[in-house]
Formats: C-alpha cells, structure tokens, sequence
C-alpha cells in the first residue's frame, strides 16, 4: 500500500538531485492535489497534530504535509511541485523574517506566495503566545523537562528575555526537542486559541 511518507522521501531524494520519476508516479497514485511546504519537522508535527485534533485525513483529501529541511529550500520544492513540475497546488507556512525570500523564490517558480501564511516569528513562537508562558511552563513540567528548564533559566543570557522568548529558545536547546513540542503545543488548544497563520492555513485546505 502507498503512503504519504513513501511520497515525501522521493520528493526529498529528488530536491537531492536524483530522479523524479518516482515522486510523479507516486502523486498519481495518491490521488494528490496540495502540497503544504513547511520549513522543518516540528511543524510538520503541529500541523498533524491539529490535523488530528480536527478530525482531518489529509492524505485522503489529496493534501501532502512536506518538511523541506529548511527555508532557502522552498525554491527548489517549489519548481519540483509546482507549475514547472508536478503542477500541484502549494500552500504552506513562513516566518516573517524570510518573507521576501519566500515571496522571490515562489515568484520565480510560477507560485502564488498568497496561498503561504506568515508567522511573526515562528510557529513555535505562535503556539507559545496561544497557549501563553504559563500553561506552557506547565506541559514542561509534565513532561519531565522542568529541571532542564530551570537549568536553561540560570544562564545569564536568558536573564533580561521576556518568557516567550526564554520558552521559544528553550524548544531549541535539544535534538528533538522542538518536534515533540510542535505536537504538544498544539494538543492542548481550544478552537479559539489556534494561531491565525495555523487557522488559515487549515481553511485554505
């Protein structure tokens, strides 16, 4: 049976420069319309996760949820994708601070950088803002990372940082650590807590 990850493994080996062969027979056989490109893994765990939380089967619906391993990559995803590739239809998620790029590279590729919605500074740093520090500081702990939190408080570096940003860099420390919270930070949202860029995202699918 073929699934969604057989998919983005071969989009990732062609981006890689290796055939496309594969990515093209396997986006018929899905039945693909929408590729949502985001730029890492954690938010491709958010994005599932609010997928769940909703009720949503994306592969069902003909939608690809793509961690292109970081933002300059969103050019060469996006000519593989495409008008000039596979010819789908590309949503996803930015941060402000690469906007322009974004909007250049997508430009380039025939894309319309309207269908891409923009976090201020990341997702990570929307969800947190949703939630707010506290009940963030909570899943910390419930987790059984509050020791490596208080530890993280103690560098002087984080001493004049408002909490959001102490919690956002925090996600950061570890490998790993910002994938297992893209999910947890979205688990506990209400409907109206979900972040705008996130919401929007969901109804442009």
């Amino acid at each position: 049976m073929v699934d969604m990850w057989a998919f983005r493994d071969a989009v990732d080996r062609w981006a890689a420069g290796g055939p496309g062969d594969a990515a093209g027979e396997l986006a018929v056989r899905l039945g693909l319309r929408t590729v949502v490109l985001l730029e890492g893994r954690s938010d491709l765990a958010a994005v599932e996760a609010l997928a769940a939380l909703r009720g949503r089967d994306l592969a069902s619906e003909g939608v690809c949820v793509l961690s292109m391993g970081g933002a300059m990559s969103v050019g060469r995803y996006a000519d593989l994708l495409g008008p000039s590739g596979l010819g789908l239809r590309l949503t996803g998620l930015c941060d402000e601070r690469e906007q322009r790029y974004y909007d250049r590279a997508l430009r380039r590729a025939g894309v319309s950088s309207g269908g891409f919605f923009v976090c201020v500074a990341d997702l990570e740093d929307e969800l947190i803002r949703a939630l707010g520090t506290a009940r963030v500081e909570e899943i910390i702990r419930a987790e059984g990372d509050l020791r490596a939190w208080q530890t993280f408080l103690r560098q002087p570096a984080q001493h004049d940082r408002p909490r959001h940003q102490q919690l956002r860099r925090f996600l950061g420390t570890k490998k790993g650590r910002k994938i297992r919270y893209g999910l947890l930070l979205v688990e506990p949202l209400t409907p109206g807590q979900v972040p705008a860029p996130l919401d929007e995202l969901f109804a442009s699918l």
